[in-house]
């Protein structure tokens, strides 16, 4: 059967699309990227925020037409949107023929031999339980890179976000096991792990009483074939003594963190349930700084919160101002049903987030292009990605760049250099493109 996939949403969520194409291919079917030719269509979905939710639903109601127009026999929904509102998907949209939820997707074979049988269902598992990803996981992003999810779901239970209830509490997966799949990736040639979870840095306390983090990284340093590692998605209270020191001593570990804050305000904070203080914020960056000189530090932040005043605003641009992050992205605030803060007093109107966003988002692309300006004649060590088409410029990242979420950089080279997506090469800095970087091959 050809099968099309289409995976939405985040890195995590990608994670478990990689994994149902391994089982599906495991299972004999044919991927194919024209939905036109589909007999079966997956969508992985999202329903993080408002705009994610609309996309997946509008995705779902796009591929349903295909069973009209197309060869399509068997339309499966899974994912996070399936898992929140899974009766309305067959209420509301009858050519769905099964809907999967968040610890189900390990059961994608089953359903697709189920629903070519006329028997579609609903099929949920506890939230408690972690799905079986042990097989040979289809790699969607070039060979070189992949994401390493080492937990599923998450405790802290901030007050404007879902996922706990659609991911369940935090479960970490078994330290054996994720060692077996970086090894895996490795020999499939893969040179970057990025390191994902909803939140990382409390890995292992579920299931050794400790965190663990700093042991697994140890161990995913001894893996041959592997260049860096990366991790994203630090809860900065969280961030401790034994991590900054592996960090320091293991040369494959990247000097780059993810540290989503939220934001500065100590009034905020509290009310989006977050764990830290505006003083804590910024004494843990500053260790970080102190500790690891050229460390990137990348953060996002949600701006617009139930009752955020302009005062409040004006202190979460003078922190952005005075912390300087390598990388920031920002985000208003979106309502979610069934959270506290959907609910709260002090709703936001939607033109004043957004003029709230471009004012901390213009403030961080004057503090980027400084950054960038300051690398300048600089040589550092860049993954090539692929080159531009009809000229000698390959196109890389730094380790100070995440895929898909930060910068590049441009380097032209001679005609005779021969570079592949993933090989790593020497290159000087030669100037900035506000958020990219150009550069010149030396070796």
């Amino acid at each position: 059967m050809k099968v099309l996939f289409i995976s939405l949403g985040c890195d995590k969520n990608l994670v478990d699309s990689e994994v149902m194409l391994g089982l599906l291919e495991q299972g004999g079917c044919e991927i194919v990227d024209d939905e036109t030719q589909a007999e079966i269509i997956i969508i992985n979905t999202c329903c993080f925020i408002h705009d994610a939710k609309e996309e997946s639903i509008q995705t779902i109601l796009e591929m349903a037409e295909y069973k009209k127009t197309g060869n399509l026999k068997v339309l499966i929904v899974t994912g996070c949107l399936a898992q929140r509102y899974q009766q309305e998907i067959f209420t509301e949209i009858p050519e769905v023929d099964a809907v999967l939820g968040t610890s189900a997707y390990d059961k994608i074979m089953q359903a697709v031999q189920e629903a070519l049988e006329g028997k579609g269902r609903l099929m949920l598992e506890s939230l408690e339980v972690l799905p079986d990803a042990r097989t040979k996981r289809l790699i969607t992003t070039g060979g070189h890179f992949a994401y390493l999810k080492i937990a599923e779901g998450c405790d802290k239970h901030c007050t404007y976000c879902i996922i706990p209830k659609i991911r369940g509490n935090y479960r970490s997966v078994p330290m054996e096991q994720l060692l077996k799949e970086a090894e895996a990736l490795a020999l499939q040639g893969v040179k970057e792990l990025i390191i994902v979870a909803q939140e990382t840095t409390v890995y292992g306390k579920d299931l050794y009483g400790e965190k663990c983090l700093s042991k697994l990284l140890k161990g995913l340093c001894r893996i041959k074939g592997i260049r860096w590692i990366r991790l994203l998605y630090c809860y900065p209270e969280e961030i401790d003594d034994e991590l900054i020191q592996v960090m320091k001593e293991e040369r494959k570990i990247c000097h780059y963190l993810d540290i989503p804050i939220q934001h500065a305000s100590d009034e905020i904070l509290k009310r989006m349930g977050r764990r830290t203080t505006r003083k804590q914020l910024t004494e843990i960056i500053k260790k970080l700084r102190r500790e690891i000189p050229d460390i990137a530090l990348r953060t996002t932040l949600i701006t617009g919160f139930p009752g955020e005043t302009r005062e409040q605003h004006e202190e979460l641009l003078t922190f952005v101002d005075e912390m300087e992050f390598d990388r920031l992205g920002v985000f208003t605030y979106s309502p979610e049903e069934d959270t506290p803060a959907a609910v709260m007093p002090g709703q936001i109107p939607d033109e004043i987030k957004e003029e709230r966003q471009v004012e901390l988002m213009e403030l961080q692309q004057e503090a980027a292009f400084d950054l960038a300006e300051r690398m300048t004649g600089k040589e550092i060590v860049v993954m090539i990605e692929g080159r531009v088409v009809d000229e000698e410029v390959y196109v890389g990242r730094t380790y100070k760049d995440a895929p898909g979420v930060d910068g590049l950089i441009f380097v032209s080279c001679d005609g005779e250099a021969e570079l592949m997506s993933g090989d790593f090469a020497k290159v000087r800095v030669t100037g900035a493109l506000e958020y990219d970087l150009i550069g010149e091959l030396i070796s």
